[in-house]
């Protein structure tokens, strides 16, 4: 009876350790969301979601933002998961092994080097400056960052399904590019969905890259080759500046930002749940 009350303390002690770490890791995160609901609130308005720049709004950013995301999560999802199940599926060699390695070391890279390489590469595949600042360029650096997670993240997901799923798809005659999809993929849909969800939030909140490649604009969008704005590049800029008006729209941009990412997740996590 001793011996297992001790073990039952042991584990109320574990469970107590437990909740504290649990409290101490949200509450920097409950501290930062109260702060920027705080500040950013009073900001919001319909000229504020509205109108650019010139007219004291930050539209045109919230624009920027949703168009760079799109057209970043059309190359980098498809690329990404593709890519996640050869590793997975298919890479049981030497080529397979060495692509791991390179997309591990992918995923540790400063986003500020990438923004370089993106600029560089346009501009030595152009020849010009002219497209080296634009939307093209800050979506190629974007998809940089986005493929190697979604790489990741679809490779350990896919390996957690159990192989007892495929061997049966296989006994039944189904080839392998059709157990992949029919079976595997639907299996471990949660985790790719996860890791989608975070590689769409990693990219919608860089400045990095972006400073050195849309570079930002007071206007809404004008083409592929011209500069644009963004919420992060906002964000940065107003929070430099001495005005305390655009510090608070800086607040502003900063919560609209969260609220993009926040409603992006819900909506996603609802309409795999339905399905």
């Amino acid at each position: 009876m001793s011996n297992y009350s001790f073990r039952k303390f042991k584990n109320s002690i574990f469970f107590v350790l437990c909740a504290i770490c649990v409290v101490i890791a949200v509450i920097p995160l409950v501290s930062i969301l109260f702060e920027v609901v705080i500040r950013g609130a009073p900001q919001l308005s319909l000229n504020f979601f509205t109108t650019d720049a010139s007219k004291g709004g930050i539209g045109h950013a919230i624009q920027g933002t949703l168009i760079i995301v799109g057209l970043t999560s059309l190359i980098g999802v498809p690329v990404g998961v593709l890519s996640g199940i050869y590793l997975s599926e298919f890479g049981h060699n030497r080529y397979a092994q060495s692509l791991r390695t390179i997309n591990n070391i992918l995923t540790q890279f400063p986003s500020i080097i990438v923004g370089i390489t993106a600029y560089a590469l346009i501009f030595s595949i152009i020849g010009s400056s002219k497209w080296a600042f634009s939307t093209i360029t800050g979506v190629i650096a974007l998809s940089f960052i986005m493929i190697p997670l979604i790489t990741r993240t679809t490779e350990e997901s896919i390996k957690l399904v159990p192989n007892t799923l495929r061997e049966a798809s296989l006994a039944l005659g189904t080839h392998n590019w059709r157990t992949t999809l029919s079976v595997v993929l639907p299996t471990a849909k949660n985790g790719l969905v996860t890791g989608i969800l975070l590689a769409v939030a990693r990219i919608a909140g860089e400045t990095a890259p972006l400073i050195m490649t849309i570079q930002g604009s007071r206007y809404f969008f004008r083409g592929m080759d011209k500069q644009m704005a963004a919420l992060p590049l906002e964000i940065w800029k107003n929070s430099l500046q001495p005005s305390q008006e655009l510090i608070s729209k800086g607040w502003g941009a900063a919560l609209i930002l969260i609220i993009i990412v926040l409603t992006l997740n819900i909506a996603v996590r609802l309409a795999s749940r339905r399905k």
